[in-house]
């Protein structure tokens, strides 16, 4: 026989929470506490307040936590009292209110600091770790998180090692202990692949484990854990599939795209899973490496409706990557609006805004973009893969406006990037190679087929395709620099093919102009044959009377032409006319 199912409310709700059933729980105890002669225990308002959370309700969350800390304190019990204060801080701290969970941080430190060692100390230990690892204290980072590892092997709790684990594999790759890092990282990752861990401890983990994954510029575990994090996220909640797709109905629009990548309401609806929208939008990043592009833009779609409030840059970093998709695919004004919804939820959008500008001819905006990008983010101990993408996109920008100095020196700094990783990261080697091959094709060295087979041989064996195809562009010219005809046109053709299955209709144009040569080309901007002449010469550093003497016209023609040109791509200098020009391989 069936044990009886008892009638009390809070009893079934516990019951629920046990089973982590979050939406039963919230609605048992929202309805429970709307009649205050009933009354609800300090360990029950914390119950309310974590499925509040999970039922997307972050607002009763917190007011639920303010309440359950006001019992544990007239109870004296100050564990209970330190761990509430510390979950205030955490979400305090999501919805961007740093002076309220600076506040509640103090008081969990009072609560708990003085007490024997328990449980819950590991969350301040934790929080120790983050602030020491900021500060660039990688001993006392170290010895934070091995205390949070002696206090969760004390008590036997598989989601505090979990994430002591975790919290001490982020400190070593900050150190650049790479391999003892991930080894950490692989550790921790077992107990959420296991099924062992709480649900909010599952969520956490993959959450952080995507993000050192992509900052680690570990693309193969990115993908693995990315596919995995859309599984765990699909059921019960979901009812979809667990093959990570995307929901029905998120194909990209018919109609203008930067319309359907406006903000919207950012909400969990009751009973799905929070996690899921910031899951999502680590999903946009690998799925634009690995070229799929069309349901990346529709994931980051779904991924702005998903995330919660507290969770807002992860909807930033799903725009972010829009708008890289759309820039490559010759979306310009998609790609703007995009990276300007980035920009507003704090994410600075480089270097893609950069590279747009220069798609644009503005050549001054892309240089000043990536020079102070690189400027802000001086200390790549986090984030190794954001600094190695911003000197590769340094390199670009510095080739196009012909500083070749300064292309060469963000390209050694690229390389020296890649060489001081703790191991062989394929990613970053890839970039490297790219960015050297790049300048000595540039320099005209007889030097640049080498780095460039280097790298498309990585990025084939990564599985990136649009950076492969960038590749075989450059690789197609050093060919016909060194007579090898044959060769190029194989390069362009299969670049081509490539750029046309993407959707990246600039690059794919840019190739076939390769192919077909130079006399059939329609020329870009709606730019005359004289005028691409003058253009020409302009980038090659020819002064009007340069021009003059080699076109055999006026200087005052010369001018005049120089106007036009200007108007039809829209530029206002010199500077910007010859990055129009290299961009689109008038040169």
């Amino acid at each position: 026989m069936s044990a009886p199912t008892t009638t009390d409310p809070v009893a079934r709700a516990r019951d629920a929470a046990a089973r982590e059933s979050w939406a039963e729980a919230y609605e048992l105890l929202h309805d429970h506490d709307r009649h205050p002669e009933r009354g609800l225990t300090a360990d029950d308002l914390s119950v309310l307040a974590d499925s509040a959370w999970w039922s997307g309700h972050v607002d009763e969350s917190v007011a639920a936590r303010l309440r359950a800390h006001a019992a544990y304190l007239a109870a004296d019990d100050h564990r209970g009292a330190g761990l509430t204060s510390w979950w205030l801080y955490y979400e305090y701290t999501g919805l961007g209110r740093p002076a309220a969970a600076a506040g509640w941080l103090h008081r969990a430190r009072h609560h708990l600091e003085d007490l024997p060692d328990c449980p819950e100390q590991c969350f301040l230990a934790m929080t120790a770790a983050e602030e020491a690892s900021a500060a660039g204290d990688h001993e006392s980072a170290l010895a934070a998180t091995r205390r949070m590892t002696a206090l969760a092997l004390a008590c036997g709790s598989p989601d505090l090692l979990a994430l002591a684990r975790q919290a001490e594999s982020r400190v070593l790759l900050a150190a650049g202990r790479r391999a003892e890092g991930l080894a950490l990282l692989d550790e921790a990752m077992c107990a959420v692949s296991a099924g062992e861990l709480s649900g909010m401890v599952t969520g956490w983990l993959y959450c952080l484990a995507l993000t050192q994954c992509m900052e680690a510029a570990d693309f193969a575990r990115a993908v693995e854990w990315t596919n995995a994090a859309m599984e765990w996220c699909a059921p019960p909640w979901t009812g979809r599939p667990p093959d990570g797709n995307a929901d029905p109905g998120t194909a990209p629009d018919s109609e203008d795209p930067s319309a359907a990548l406006t903000p919207l309401p950012m909400t969990v609806p009751s009973g799905e899973n929070p996690f899921r929208g910031v899951c999502r939008a680590h999903r946009v990043e690998v799925l634009d490496l690995l070229g799929a592009w069309a349901l990346a833009e529709a994931e980051a779609r779904q991924a702005c409706r998903e995330v919660p409030v507290d969770c807002l840059e992860s909807a930033a970093a799903a725009y972010y990557a829009a708008g890289d998709v759309q820039r490559r695919q010759g979306r310009l004004e998609a790609a703007a609006v995009s990276y300007g919804h980035a920009h507003e939820l704090g994410r600075i959008p480089q270097p893609g805004l950069a590279l747009l500008r220069l798609a644009q001819g503005r050549a001054d905006a892309a240089v000043a973009g990536v020079d102070l990008a690189l400027a802000c983010r001086s200390d790549p101990d986090h984030d190794v893969l954001g600094r190695a993408r911003l000197l590769a996109a340094r390199t670009e920008v510095a080739l196009a406006v012909r500083d070749l100095p300064g292309a060469a020196k963000a390209a050694a700094d690229l390389a020296a990037l890649a060489g001081a990783a703790d191991g062989d990261v394929p990613l970053l080697r890839a970039l490297a190679d790219t960015a050297l091959g790049s300048v000595a094709l540039a320099e005209r060295r007889p030097g640049a087929l080498l780095p460039l087979r280097r790298a498309l041989a990585g990025w084939l064996e990564l599985r990136v395709p649009y950076e492969a195809a960038q590749v075989r562009m450059l690789l197609a010219a050093a060919c016909r620099a060194a007579g090898d005809e044959e060769a190029a046109r194989l390069e362009l053709g299969t670049a081509r093919a490539v750029f046309e299955r993407l959707g990246a209709v600039p690059d794919a144009r840019r190739a076939a102009a390769l192919l077909g040569g130079g006399s059939r080309r329609r020329l870009p901007g709606g730019l005359t044959a004289r005028e691409a002449e003058v253009l020409r010469l302009v980038a090659s550093g020819g002064t009007n009377k340069d021009i003059a003497g080699a076109l055999v016209i006026s200087e005052h023609t010369v001018a005049r032409h120089l106007n036009n040109i200007f108007a039809k791509l829209g530029v206002g200098s010199r500077t910007s006319a010859t990055a129009y020009a290299y961009a689109h391989d008038l040169v």
